[in-house]
């Protein structure tokens, strides 16, 4: 794949479908026993579409591994990955079928955001592990809750943001713990995709029935109900607020991950800006924002267009640079650069390490980790801290204004910014 479009390919087709649920047990359950060294791990996939396909067509390789189950509200889709992975395997459009399945290790969960808490979270708390695309859920109150049902249970959660276990991308990260680049001061943080890479514009449309074969009622699950509208569903869900963040959250979460692990994840305030410049569409999340973080010793920046793709650093439509005192570190997923100061005439690159970002690592570093007890490198709490910051963009981009983060008890100074760190009403049966 060029090396300008991989990111936002990656994007564009994680839109899988959700799946439905029921209210979750109250009482915690001990985790199954770690499989043995020659026993297969039984996994089941919620959600197959985008995304969830990709994975599929991964694990069915993968000989220590036995898909049981896959599970999807698109009957298409369902039928779709039944035939990936072949005879035997258990197809249900309803996850509670594979939570309640004892013979069931671990469930990777790909579904749209607003379905990824309330699925986890039971599966953690009927003794199996989790692997959670990201961000690791649709709200902040989620994410804790997760975070919180993963401990409780002893559950391995690994959450999809697969730098953590891709080498260029830990290198980078080493040399700045390591205080190469000097004392780092500034970061900057973007995605530039022009109108073509991000869709042109979703347009308009109307509600609608939903198509043959959807349960659409189970795929709201605890969101609002409201008539099918396909604007609102499969690839552009996560530009509206109930289902998603749009970029700020949905995308950007693996590019806040690695300055979380690079630096930490503590942020003192945030502000956003922004608006739908671009498109005067049906979406609700902003095409084009800026977001400033005020961070401990050092100031982050976001940015992110849909409808400019001039790249001022070079090929890198998206990426991250770290200003030190003594040097500068450019990266993205296809690799990283040093620069020394003394060369910004040139930009000619003191070191230079080229990679390429996948999923294989990321879900054998998971899987590896249910058979040792050990956690991921994504585990439950740094997938739910770099959410975090998506999430608080996102919230000060919609109230207006400056929020101050006090991060012990992960609110905000704003009241209105509050009500909007979770879910304000799940819809029966669903709830945390």
């Amino acid at each position: 794949m060029p090396r300008n479009r991989m990111s936002r390919r990656s994007f564009v087709r994680t839109a899988a479908v959700g799946v439905g649920g029921m209210a979750l047990a109250r009482t915690a359950r001990s985790v199954r026993a770690a499989p043995g060294a020659n026993e297969r791990i039984t996994i089941a996939s919620i959600g197959v579409g985008g995304q969830g396909s990709a994975h599929l067509r991964e694990m069915v390789k993968m000989e220590d591994i036995r898909v049981a189950a896959v599970c999807d509200v698109d009957q298409n889709r369902l039928d779709a990955a039944a035939k990936v992975v072949g005879e035997g395997v258990k197809a249900t459009k309803d996850f509670r079928e594979i939570i309640d399945d004892k013979t069931i290790d671990a469930v990777l969960i790909a579904t749209p955001g607003h379905w990824h808490g309330i699925p986890a979270i039971r599966a953690c708390r009927a003794g199996k592990h989790v692997y959670v695309e990201k961000p690791i859920c649709h709200n902040i109150k989620e994410g804790r809750a997760l975070v919180e049902a993963a401990r409780e249970n002893k559950s391995i959660v690994q959450v999809g943001t697969q730098q953590r276990t891709t080498k260029h991308w830990a290198n980078a990260v080493n040399r700045i713990k390591a205080g190469e680049l000097g004392r780092i001061n500034m970061i900057h943080v973007w995605n530039a995709w022009n109108t073509r890479e991000m869709f042109s514009t979703i347009g308009h449309a109307a509600d609608s029935d939903p198509p043959p074969g959807v349960d659409y009622d189970l795929w709201l699950g605890p969101a609002p109900k409201r008539r099918f509208n396909r604007l609102r569903f499969h690839g552009t869900h996560y530009f509206f607020w109930e289902y998603g963040g749009g970029m700020m959250s949905e995308w950007a979460i693996h590019l806040f991950d690695v300055v979380a692990w690079a630096m930490g994840p503590q942020i003192n305030s945030v502000s956003a800006a922004g608006g739908n410049h671009v498109w005067k569409d049906d979406r609700e999340t902003p095409d084009t924002a800026v977001a400033t973080f005020d961070c401990p010793g050092y100031t982050m920046t976001y940015s992110m267009r849909h409808g400019n793709g001039w790249h001022p650093h070079g090929d890198m439509d998206h990426g991250i640079e770290f200003f030190g005192t003594d040097m500068t570190l450019q990266v993205n997923r296809n690799y990283f650069a040093i620069f020394r100061d003394a060369d910004r005439g040139t930009r000619k690159p003191h070191y230079i390490e080229t990679g390429n970002t996948g999923l294989w690592d990321h879900k054998r570093n998971f899987f590896d980790c249910i058979r040792s007890g050990k956690q991921p490198e994504a585990h439950a709490e740094a997938g739910h801290l770099s959410s975090i910051i998506g999430h608080l963009a996102n919230i000060s981009y919609r109230v207006g204004r400056r929020l101050t983060w006090d991060a012990k008890s992960e609110t905000t100074n704003d009241d209105d910014a509050n009500k909007l760190l979770g879910r304000a009403e799940y819809r029966a049966p669903w709830h945390l």
